[in-house]
């Protein structure tokens, strides 16, 4: 065949399988004839290379609440995007509908706006008189007083009832919800439940990983079918009782994501995991110019075996109780105690601000840069581990050390000192052989807990690092375990990626030091069901602890053991960790990775307890008596 009739002819296929495909209509199931329709129309939508609905058909009816539900990656959020963006070829114009996308994203600049101000600079809104927006927020909980203040010190609950009031005012017909649960309390979420189930005349379309709120709110479910969209009567459970294959929708669990957590590193005289490996003493918080302190006498302990979900109000404190624990802030009265070796991860509520001045990199190389020194750069640029000008003029009066006179220079390294540890330090206008092994007893008489806690923070990453450098083929092998492979790993940038796919570098950047606690805040505000699923399966094969801030019931009550809620700055615990007397054995070989990849063994000496060191006399003492020779090379 001659290449000119080529082109031709692969029209004619094209246009056939596209008229063919066309008649392929996926009949609804039990529409309700009787209520009028909204909108019955149909479109295709494709993002980048990849068609993601063919020639789909969309009835919607007025006054019902809509679930949008399909398998991980199916355009979910795209369709919702393009809807409220007007870019959505045979959806009904913004004259026709007026859509609203409702989401609390601030701009920086309008941060300081007052409540109301911030409505009327819309440009839709402009000319609608104050006391009509006063009206409309009133409707919603504002008092006049809340009004007046600045939109940005608003938390996640009222920002939403914010938005609510600026659909109404925009008198919308359809209203499109991304994860609406996001950033509300329980009290919250069931605020916004009875709202959208009680709203007159509104259409709703919600895309959530919140089956509950999926259940309550929702009168049909639009499901994701090859391609199509088809549209089932009933809630949740009842969309699952006609499709049993969707009941991924309920289950924390995946099997198309799977995440490995390492094991944590040995710590020293930590014989078993119930044993505390840090604890907060009487501790209480008050912020600079606070009348009253945010977090009041509270006493806890964390394990290896810890399972705790962190549960309260917005502005509780539950993020200023876990500064405290992870070290970012001191407490104003009290003390906290952590093994020195102990290591944290921690992924913040808003999980992309790790990366998001390395998107021009890839997900390998952050990972080489944040650790290339030996040390974390995200720890080392937190606020707390900076000494103030008042904290570098003590640290630099001299201590009295073998009757003289030194002024410290650096803490050099740490080394184990009977049932502690003992610092190298390096004194100024001294050379290196004078260096001086303190106890960390006389270090703490002298007021340098800050300089002992970093110097912990520096050499627990140290020993992990020195058994896994951050080399290429070792961060991939890493990134595998957390369901991302080369092309995405090493071989794209991280503008490039998903919203998913970030998150997974984020939390596997968080666990490369071989964490013994990992901390997560929010966690189901930025990671999928699928995901989600995969994070649940892989706590409960961690050996490490857990703590999680989280409004999401059905996430925490499948992980956690212990709760504990916080209200108004003070703490009251409910459930308690079972206690865990399983003995953490130190491994007799280590495992190290070097820049090729390979994978080399070595044994690890540790001292014999009394007991092995009797055994052994006993055997040295028989076979000397049998004329034998007896070697004791592998006693370390």
């Amino acid at each position: 065949m001659k290449a000119d009739n080529l082109k031709p002819l692969s029209k004619e296929i094209r246009d056939r399988c596209f008229k063919e495909n066309k008649s392929i209509f996926i009949e609804d199931v039990d529409c309700d004839e009787g209520i009028p329709d909204l909108c019955n129309c149909e479109f295709s939508l494709a993002y980048g290379g990849m068609i993601l609905l063919n020639n789909a058909r969309l009835r919607l009816k007025r006054g019902h609440r809509y679930g949008l539900c399909g398998p991980n990656g199916c355009g979910k959020s795209t369709l919702m995007r393009a809807i409220a963006n007007g870019q959505l070829e045979g959806f009904p114009s913004r004259d026709e509908l007026k859509t609203v996308f409702v989401e609390h994203n601030l701009q920086a600049s309008e941060a300081e706006l007052s409540v109301v101000d911030f409505i009327l600079i819309d440009d839709d809104l402009k000319n609608t008189p104050r006391k009509e927006v006063e009206d409309a927020l009133a409707d919603v909980g504002f008092t006049a007083e809340m009004q007046a203040q600045a939109v940005g010190s608003l938390s996640g609950g009222w920002k939403m009832k914010l938005e609510l009031s600026r659909a109404m005012l925009l008198k919308a017909d359809i209203l499109l919800l991304d994860e609406p649960t996001n950033h509300l309390d329980v009290k919250n979420v069931a605020w916004l439940e009875n709202y959208l189930t009680s709203v007159p005349n509104v259409t709703s379309i919600m895309v959530s990983h919140d089956s509950g709120f999926l259940d309550n709110v929702c009168t049909n479910i639009i499901h994701y079918e090859t391609r199509k969209l088809k549209i089932y009567k009933g809630n949740l459970s009842k969309f699952v009782e006609q499709k049993p294959e969707a009941k991924a929708y309920y289950e924390l669990e995946s099997e198309n994501v799977k995440f490995i957590f390492p094991e944590p590193g040995f710590l020293a005289d930590i014989k078993n995991k119930g044993k505390p490996i840090i604890r907060l003493t009487n501790c209480s918080y008050k912020y600079p110019g606070a009348s009253k302190p945010s977090i009041n006498n509270i006493s806890v302990t964390c394990a290896l075996s810890s399972r705790i979900a962190v549960l309260g109000p917005n502005g509780a404190g539950k993020s200023t109780l876990i500064k405290m624990l992870t070290g970012e802030v001191e407490p104003t009265s009290g003390q906290v105690w952590k093994h020195p070796a102990m290591r944290f991860a921690y992924v913040a509520q808003h999980a992309f601000h790790h990366i998001e001045s390395h998107l021009d990199e890839t997900a390998n190389q952050y990972i080489q840069w944040r650790f290339q020194s030996g040390e974390d750069k995200e720890l080392l640029a937190k606020e707390t581990r900076k000494l103030t000008p008042e904290e570098k003029l003590h640290y630099k009066k001299p201590v009295n050390w073998e009757g003289e006179k030194r002024v410290l220079e650096e803490i050099v390294s740490r080394r184990k000192f009977k049932k502690s540890f003992e610092y190298e330090l390096k004194w100024e206008k001294c050379p290196v052989d004078e260096n001086a092994w303190v106890p960390r007893e006389k270090c703490e008489k002298w007021g340098w807990d800050k300089l002992l806690q970093i110097a912990d923070d520096r050499e627990a990453a140290r020993a992990n690092l020195q058994a896994r450098p951050p080399t290429a083929i070792a961060v991939q092998k890493h990134l595998d375990n957390f369901g991302l492979n080369a092309e995405f790993g090493t071989h794209s940038r991280m503008r490039g990626l998903s919203g998913g796919q970030k998150v997974k570098v984020v939390l596997a950047a968080a666990m490369w030091l071989n964490p013994h606690i990992l901390v997560l805040d929010e966690p189901t505000n930025y990671l999928d069901r699928d995901s989600l699923g995969a994070l649940a399966s892989a706590i409960k094969e961690f050996n490490g602890g857990v703590l999680m801030i989280t409004h999401h019931h059905e996430f925490s009550s499948a992980l956690t053991q212990e709760t504990w809620n916080v209200e108004a700055g003070f703490l009251s615990i409910e459930g308690q960790q079972a206690e865990d007397k399983t003995k953490i054995e130190q491994k007799d070989e280590e495992e190290t990775v070097d820049a090729f990849g390979n994978v080399t063994k070595t044994k690890i000496k540790r001292k014999l307890t009394r007991k092995e060191k009797k055994a052994k006399e006993k055997a040295r003492k028989e076979a000397e008596a049998r004329g034998e020779y007896y070697s004791d090379s592998d006693e370390e």
